[in-house]
């Protein structure tokens, strides 16, 4: 997607916010893979508690949620098709408020993952400083 010199400022907006969402796509695409080995890293003997969960249970909650967003965006991407139909800037605004709201829920999910993640290594680095410790 190219930006002209000649495109207005929702053109401009609208290709830079096609641009976003397909980086969203994809790096939620290699999010889906990082859970999947995630799990099956889980699934070969690291069961840690996290809470009430086990970090397999939270793992594959997450590969839940990783789908659902992806879906959502995949949806959303085939809807930014009929950009081009826009008349007046109504039409516009109610294709960037709608990126913005999807552009929040991406980053709320990727907070959620990088915190789940965070928790994950540091159980391990724990659990592995005390087995060097026996």
């Amino acid at each position: 997607m190219e930006i002209f010199n000649h495109d207005s400022y929702i053109d401009v907006t609208h290709k830079v916010n096609s641009i976003e969402l397909d980086n969203w796509i994809n790096h939620l695409k290699y999010v889906e893979g990082e859970l999947i080995n995630l799990v099956n890293l889980c699934k070969e003997g690291l069961s840690i508690n996290l809470g009430n969960e086990t970090i397999l249970e939270r793992f594959q909650k997450k590969m839940e949620e990783n789908e659902i967003l992806m879906n959502a965006l995949q949806k959303y991407s085939i809807s930014r098709l009929n950009i081009i139909e826009c008349e007046d800037t109504q039409c516009d605004m109610v294709y960037i408020t709608e990126h913005e709201t999807y552009r929040r829920s991406y980053v709320y999910h990727l907070d959620k993952y990088g915190r789940l993640k965070d928790e994950f290594f540091d159980k391990i680095q724990r659990k592995f400083a005390q087995l060097k410790t026996r």
